[in-house]
């Protein structure tokens, strides 16, 4: 199957091309014009940031294979260029493609602290721990100088309401000092993603990343502050990256994470055909044992989006996956699938203004 445009391998870059999304009316096909254009280098991308106008900052979910119903995602769009992104198709909703836009036309809530106020500050709002970051990364390059991530902590924990953060980013260092004292209280946890500990192969699958070293001194610094980390090993490639579950997991014990979890390669929507591309560029000897193996855990297709399966995959491989990585766990002391309990007790309702007093008038 062509490409709508050129493949061609970027540097820093996850996609290989930039494909309509499917709510698009009009496609666009790349054709030799017989001067070599097809030949000529292709441009630099640069990345550009825009505000998105919110008019509300918490989403809630039902799925009942996630262990939360609450979460923030301070960015749409994400420059790290993971290739196996799952929210990649939600570009397509901004008429904008899942590929390299994706990496490149970023969207960051300007108003996110804000919007976080007034909604914990709803009469109906209940307390319930929120995810930061279960779509986009919140700690992805662009949160240096935009900072929305850092702001909503800071209303979070002068509220004292729980959550949890997820991330791929050593990043997540510079906020110690808000997460630290929160984690005193159980209001806090962290969970650091590490795919792969082969630096060439992060390269090209998670071009923008922190290195595989990177994130295992974020786990060591997270738990020598006394906050409460694990390791998610997402997403679990097979023939790719999983004859690393057992390393991963054993690295991750040593620098200090209490548990870990996994997941398997999802490739939802226009994600298969982005994975197909990349694999045929970075990975093609490789390729076809990919495939198969997906396959097998996938009743013979590319993705299998019914919950409880999706995040496992079914047969016989699935299973030896789950063994091996609940083995190694319990070899190196980790808690596997561990839902940490948050404290919702310390929770301050109501209005409040910045300096923790009630906004709210008297009514004698």
């Amino acid at each position: 199957m062509p490409s709508p445009i050129r493949p061609a391998v970027r540097n820093g870059r996850g996609a290989v091309s930039n494909p309509a999304g499917r709510f698009e009316p009009t496609r666009a096909e790349v054709l030799d014009d017989g001067w070599g254009s097809l030949d000529e280098a292709l441009p630099a991308l640069q990345t550009t940031v825009q505000p998105e106008p919110a008019r509300s900052i918490i989403s809630r979910n039902k799925s009942p294979d996630i262990p939360f119903d609450q979460s923030i995602n301070p960015y749409r769009g994400c420059e790290h260029g993971c290739i196996y992104c799952y929210a990649r198709p939600s570009h397509g909703y901004l008429n904008l493609s899942p590929g390299l836009d994706f990496e490149t036309k970023l969207f960051y809530k300007a108003d996110a602290a804000r919007l976080l106020e007034e909604e914990l500050s709803a009469r109906n709002y209940r307390c319930s721990p929120i995810t930061i970051g279960a779509n986009t990364d919140p700690y992805q390059p662009i949160e240096r100088e935009y900072r929305v991530t850092r702001s909503i902590i800071e209303v979070l924990a002068r509220r004292r309401h729980p959550f949890s953060i997820i991330t791929k980013s050593a990043m997540i260092e510079r906020d110690i000092d808000l997460l630290a004292p929160l984690a005193k209280d159980n209001l806090v946890y962290a969970l650091v993603s590490v795919t792969t500990l082969n630096n060439d192969i992060k390269r090209t699958l998670e071009p923008r990343t922190a290195s595989p070293a990177a994130r295992l001194r974020a786990i060591r610094s997270l738990s020598s502050a006394g906050i409460p980390v694990g390791v998610m090993v997402a997403p679990v490639i097979p023939v790719l990256t999983d004859a690393e579950l057992e390393k991963i997991v054993e690295a991750a014990a040593a620098a200090g994470a209490r548990s870990a979890g996994y997941v398997l390669l999802r490739l939802p929507y226009e994600l298969k055909d982005l994975f197909r591309e990349w694999l045929e560029q970075n990975e093609p000897l490789k390729a076809k044992h990919v495939w198969s193996r997906l396959h097998d855990m996938r009743g013979g297709r590319d993705n299998d989006p019914r919950w409880g399966v999706r995040q496992r995959g079914e047969g016989q491989y699935a299973e030896l996956l789950a063994q091996r990585f609940a083995a190694a766990c319990a070899r190196h002391g980790l808690k596997h699938r561990e839902r940490f309990v948050h404290n919702s007790a310390l929770f301050v309702a109501g209005s409040t203004a910045n300096s923790g007093e009630s906004r709210q008038m008297s009514l004698l």
